[in-house]
C-alpha cells in the first residue's frame, strides 16, 4: 500500500550559515567597488558617508555570515575605508579615536546583520516546529483544528 505523504510536513532545519572565506570574499570584493562609487559620485572628502556605506555592507554581509566573520569583515572594510576613502588616497593611517570608532561601528554593524538573521532564522524554525507539534495553528490565541 501506498502512503502519501506530504514533503513539507517535517520540521525543517536553520539554514546554515555561509563559510567564512567566501563571506571575507564579499568584503574584498565588496569594499573597494563602493567606494570607489562613493568617490566617483560624491568625492573623496565624505568618510562619514563611505562609513555608512560599509557599515551597510558589512551588516548585508553578516546577514549569511557566521558570528566569527564578523571581526575580519570589519577589518577589511575598514581598510578600504581608511586607505582609499580618506585622502590622500593610498595611505593607511592610525588615528586611534577616529579609526577605533570607525572600526567599532563596523564591527558593530557586522555583529547585527548576523545577529538579526539568527533571530529570524531561529523564530520561523520555531513557529514550525510548535505549529507542527501541538497540532494548532501555531498561533498563541487559536486552539487546535477542528477535525
Amino acid at each position: 500500500m501506498i502512503e502519501w505523504v506530504s514533503l513539507g510536513t517535517g520540521s525543517r532545519p536553520v539554514p546554515r550559515p555561509v563559510a567564512t572565506p567566501l563571506v571575507w570574499a564579499g568584503a574584498f570584493g565588496g569594499a573597494p567597488v563602493l567606494v570607489a562609487l562613493l568617490n566617483t559620485v560624491a568625492g573623496p572628502d565624505h568618510p562619514a558617508l563611505a562609513l555608512a556605506a560599509l557599515s551597510l555592507l558589512a551588516a548585508l554581509l553578516g546577514l549569511s555570515a557566521r558570528f566569527t566573520a564578523a571581526p575580519g569583515t570589519a577589518v577589511l572594510c575598514w581598510l578600504f575605508l581608511n586607505g582609499f576613502a580618506v585622502p590622500p588616497a593610498g595611505t593607511l593611517t592610525w588615528a586611534a579615536p577616529r579609526d577605533a570608532f570607525w572600526l567599532t561601528c563596523l564591527l558593530a554593524a557586522a555583529l547585527t546583520g548576523t545577529t538579526l538573521s539568527r533571530l529570524v532564522h531561529a523564530r520561523a524554525a520555531y513557529r514550525r516546529v510548535s505549529a507542527g507539534g501541538a497540532g494548532g495553528t501555531g498561533r498563541p490565541d487559536e486552539g487546535p483544528r477542528p477535525p
